[in-house]
């Protein structure tokens, strides 16, 4: 069994967050898997399928992000579980808006809920980090996480989320590179630039100054009289 677990904060007040994009990939899972209908157990809303041939359990905490690794852990006891065997889809700022990394263990990096889970289970257990990209500025990091995503977002954040729901059962089959690599192909000509393509673009040849192009050539009047023009004659052989 397996434990595939979303973390976010509860009640509609927060729902279009983008805290809460883990909650969001475990709804489109259990949508696309006919999953049970969700029930409330171990502090958490619960519901149970299959994935790849595995039996798993959809979790998501309502202790609140800062305490979600209360309802992992709970959950992870009662089966008898260990910490290899979950799988956590999260929001994380240091990727792009769209981008989907996939490690296993590491630090929080300033994520309460990964704090969370690292202090109750340890942190042997596998991240699926969901780009929501970077203010730019440390001041606004908590507005920006708890800001609904925009219209605008919708157009990639859909695809994402059908991407990540249609190949879950790689992630339980441990195949983790290419769940990315179908997630990067999904997204593909929705988001610019992507993968390999986050470099800047080449720069352009240059071109003559705008001073020399405006600056028309002058006419070179040759002789038509005297030795010299006689020897010019001579040479380009002009009658």
């Amino acid at each position: 069994m397996l434990l595939f677990a979303g973390l976010g904060n509860p009640g509609a007040k927060y729902a279009d967050n983008r805290h809460n994009v883990g909650f969001m990939a475990a709804d489109a899972i259990a949508r696309r898997h006919s999953f049970s209908p969700w029930s409330k157990k171990f502090q958490a809303e619960v519901a149970e399928g299959m994935l790849g041939g595995e039996k798993v359990l959809l979790v998501k905490p309502l202790t609140f992000m800062n305490r979600s690794g209360q309802a992992v852990g709970e959950a992870l006891r009662f089966y008898k579980l260990q910490a290899s065997d979950v799988t956590v889809f999260y929001d994380e700022i240091e990727l792009a808006a769209g981008k989907v990394r996939v490690k296993t263990g590491g630090g929080s990096a300033g994520h309460n809920g990964i704090r969370s889970l690292d202090q109750h289970i340890g942190n042997n257990y596998r991240r699926v980090r969901i780009g929501v990209g970077h203010p730019g500025v440390r001041e606004m990091v908590h507005g920006h996480v708890l800001g609904d995503f925009s219209r605008a977002d919708r157009d990639w954040l859909d695809v994402l989320l059908g991407a990540i729901a249609d190949n879950a059962d790689l992630l339980a089959k441990g195949e983790e590179n290419g769940f990315m690599n179908k997630i990067t192909l999904a997204l593909r000509d929705k988001l610019q630039p992507t993968g390999e393509d986050d470099r800047p673009p080449p720069k352009a040849p240059k071109t003559q100054s705008h001073v020399h192009q405006a600056r028309p050539q002058k006419a070179i009047k040759l002789p038509e009289t005297g030795p010299m023009a006689a020897m010019l004659k001579k040479l380009f052989g002009k009658d």
